[in-house]
């Protein structure tokens, strides 16, 4: 029997961490069962020609928000799509890719709920928003070592497009099933540790986390908390977890997680991918990081529900 693809988004701002967060949850999937694609492909301009025009690529008028919400209800339905590529190495547009969508499809991008066309295309969706403060670090260092830009030149940027990231893309938050923020530990800002907190809003099935937390050891109860909040003006609930979790504590967490989803258990026993969680330090160092490792098998896990193949 053929199954419709499942489509998680990932929307966040420009370094908000979603290539990072995307590569685990693929690993967890199996990256041949996964089509990755990022809709800031279908902008409208290249690089010159939105230095002429006086517009920033976060701009809804400057991307083909028409074609990418008719690209995505096409790979909903399991149809192929010709899809355009942005070459953000050369600012200019490289040619077009044609896609067939896997199993599971990420779309990851500035954009992606912008339109209530695109969102209704999503199983599940994920908002990235990381303290600014650190989104502007995460860029710097992405920008300068991988796109050749100045630290001077991408802070301009980032001035230059603040107007728009407050207008249309943090107020995409209010349309996603989990909201993730990882942030340093309070006293130590330079920490290459992050703490995760993940608001969970009812529009989707969430695991029992009270249970699962409660079957647990008391030894990891410290360091996962669940509790209650308001985000956006609407009750959440906010599941906690502190950087310094150690393996066996979060491993604990996962392997509960992970009970009634046989294909999820599989990937939980010691054989699962050692990748999982993995991270580049500021000084381009790997990192594992144990709450990212958690936040990407929730989500995978997500996934993996909404295909009711597993169940």
């Amino acid at each position: 029997m053929n199954y419709r693809p499942i489509i998680l988004g990932i929307v966040g701002d420009s370094a908000a961490g979603k290539t990072t967060l995307t590569r685990g949850i693929a690993q967890v999937l199996g990256p041949e069962n996964v089509t990755v694609i990022c809709t800031d492909d279908y902008h409208r301009y290249d690089r010159k020609q939105r230095a002429e025009v006086g517009i920033t690529a976060l701009h809804p008028d400057c991307n083909h928000l028409d074609i990418m919400q008719q690209h995505l209800t096409l790979l909903r339905t399991g149809q192929a799509i010709l899809k355009p590529i942005y070459n953000h190495s050369t600012g200019n547009f490289d040619p077009p890719e044609y896609i067939k969508p896997n199993k599971f499809v990420i779309v990851e991008g500035l954009l992606g709920y912008s339109t209530r066309g695109a969102r209704d295309c999503y199983d599940v969706k994920v908002y990235l928003a990381p303290p600014e403060d650190l989104r502007a670090k995460w860029k710097v260092k992405r920008d300068t070592m991988k796109r050749g830009y100045s630290e001077e030149q991408v802070l301009k940027e980032m001035e230059k497009r603040e107007p728009d990231s407050e207008a249309f893309i943090r107020p995409q938050r209010k349309w996603a099933d989990v909201v993730v923020t990882f942030y340093p530990p309070s006293n130590d800002e330079n920490s290459s540790q992050l703490h995760v907190r993940l608001v969970l809003r009812p529009t989707i099935p969430h695991p029992d986390f009270l249970e699962i937390i409660g079957q647990g050891s008391p030894s990891f109860q410290p360091a996962v908390r669940l509790g209650l909040d308001r985000d956006m003006g609407k009750p959440v609930d906010v599941l906690e977890i502190d950087s310094h979790a150690t393996k066996e504590q979060v491993n604990e967490l996962e392997m509960i997680l992970c009970q009634d989803t046989p294909y999820l258990r599989d990937f939980c026993s010691p054989k699962g991918d050692p990748d999982l969680g993995k991270l580049v330090g500021t000084t381009g160092e790997l990192l594992q990081s144990y709450p990212l490792a958690l936040t990407q098998l929730l989500v995978a896990y997500h996934m993996i529900k909404a295909t009711n193949i597993y169940q």
